[in-house]
């Protein structure tokens, strides 16, 4: 009788963790460091998958682990900052188009995550729109940009 107790409880333990994974898992591509996306984001405006399978806005899950979201948030943010200098130096250039991309697609991402996520896209804006001095971004800077971020918050 104890084994069968033990057996039924097993089994419904392992039902709970969805037998071997939840589907609120980060994918393993998020989480392979800023090379990774920026590698990725050189195939916008059209479709930027990370690792050849994953869009970016599938790295922010609905109940992401907060050690899983940290490094998520970090190499998002790195890359911004990377795209960042790139494209305050070719004002217009493809980093502007990337940039805009990835943070459209975090957008995208976060809108089904309840607030989770709220802090990193705050900080991927601001590591985006950086500018020494607090001086304005160009124009060519920000059409490109936005025209990224329609991309990235459309499909990525």
């Amino acid at each position: 009788m104890l084994r069968a107790a033990t057996a039924i409880l097993a089994c419904l333990a392992l039902l709970a963790l969805g037998c071997g994974g939840r589907e609120d898992s980060t994918p393993v591509a998020c989480l392979e460091g800023a090379d990774v996306y920026e590698d990725a984001l050189t195939a916008a405006p059209g479709q930027v998958l990370l690792d050849g399978e994953t869009p970016i806005s599938a790295c922010l899950t609905e109940n992401q682990d907060g050690g899983d979201l940290a490094e998520v948030g970090a190499a998002m943010v790195g890359a911004a900052t990377s795209l960042n200098a790139e494209g305050r130096a070719e004002p217009g250039g493809a980093a502007n188009l990337e940039l805009g991309y990835l943070v459209g697609a975090a957008e995208r991402g976060a809108a089904g995550t309840e607030g989770i996520h709220a802090d990193l896209v705050r900080r991927l804006a601001v590591a985006a729109r950086y500018a020494p001095g607090k001086q304005p971004l160009p124009a060519a800077f920000l059409e490109t940009y936005r025209e990224g971020f329609d991309a990235g918050r459309a499909g990525g």
